[in-house]
């Protein structure tokens, strides 16, 4: 079934959007940053956003990624947002990084939550639920299947990345996950050897990256055998899997076809993509997805 999922996030809002920029606000700080799929019109202007925007990223003129921020006075480096549904109360820090990231995907709440309630649904039957998170990043999906009761497994190939979600995890008054700096796709591959299972498994591959010893990872060469090992992995009863995409070209559907042909039909199967509206209405999309619970 498609859908579009758009979380409620008080922490979190996107002011406008457009000329392939949005200007969002995290927290009580306002940022200003590239977004390539924001090809229509902003609807405020210039002098708006300049106003509004307590950091703004200015693109390296080499690169189409890297680039610097330019800071209004008062705004910090470093600052804490905070995301709570039902039992779920996290904390993260925020913080302004040459690739144009702050260290959170707020479109992800929407995963978050699903996570969550999938989690709980198997401690309130009597299981603790293994859960594996894949290029799990600063661990906003580690962090929601913790705070349901998981035993939580974490895997980035980026060591300060690592420490970061740790941080979050502590400032959210969690502990006990399980923290893995290695190559996403030779751990997986190393599990199915062991014959380990997983009720959960998280998947938020980048379009291309490396690994802890430079392991090249290139989104359509290697998700078919990602996805494939995850399948050997995946409990057949009672487990879910979460697979977000955010390269460019890549369809919701693309993402269903594939996660149908490696773990087969599943019970309940969602797919489409990860939004938030601006004050004026335009629906920016910010990533697809693929999820399911069996």
């Amino acid at each position: 079934m498609f859908e579009t999922l758009i979380p409620r996030f008080p922490d979190y809002e996107l002011i406008d959007s457009g000329d392939f920029e949005k200007l969002e606000r995290f927290g009580r700080y306002v940022v200003r940053r590239p977004e390539p799929q924001a090809i229509w019109r902003r609807s405020l202007t210039e002098e708006e956003w300049r106003r509004l925007a307590d950091a703004s990223f200015l693109r390296d003129g080499r690169s189409e990624e890297r680039g610097e921020w330019r800071l209004r006075s008062g705004m910090p480096s470093r600052w804490t947002v905070d995301y709570a549904y039902e039992g779920m109360r996290l904390r993260m820090r925020l913080g302004l990084t040459s690739f144009k990231h702050v260290g959170l995907f707020p479109e992800q709440a929407a995963n978050w939550n699903f996570i969550y309630d999938n989690c709980v649904r198997m401690r309130a039957e009597g299981r603790t639920p293994k859960v594996l998170n894949l290029f799990a990043y600063t661990g906003g999906a580690t962090l929601a299947a913790r705070a349901a009761g998981a035993d939580t497994t974490h895997v980035d190939s980026v060591k300060q990345v690592v420490t970061w979600a740790r941080e979050n995890m502590e400032q959210s008054g969690l502990e006990g996950v399980r923290w893995i700096v290695e190559d996403a796709l030779k751990f997986v591959q190393r599990e199915v050897r062991r014959g380990n299972r997983y009720n959960g498994i998280i998947l938020d591959p980048p379009a291309y990256g490396r690994g802890a010893n430079g392991e090249k990872w290139i989104l359509e060469d290697n998700i078919g055998e990602m996805l494939e090992c995850c399948a050997r992995l995946l409990g057949p009863h009672d487990a879910f899997l979460v697979l977000n995409l955010y390269s460019m070209g890549l369809s919701a559907t693309l993402a269903s076809t594939a996660v149908r042909q490696a773990f087969g039909m599943p019970f309940e199967e969602q797919f489409g993509e990860l939004c938030f509206d601006d004050r004026a209405g335009k629906r920016l999309p910010l990533g697809t997805y693929c999820r399911f619970a069996r």
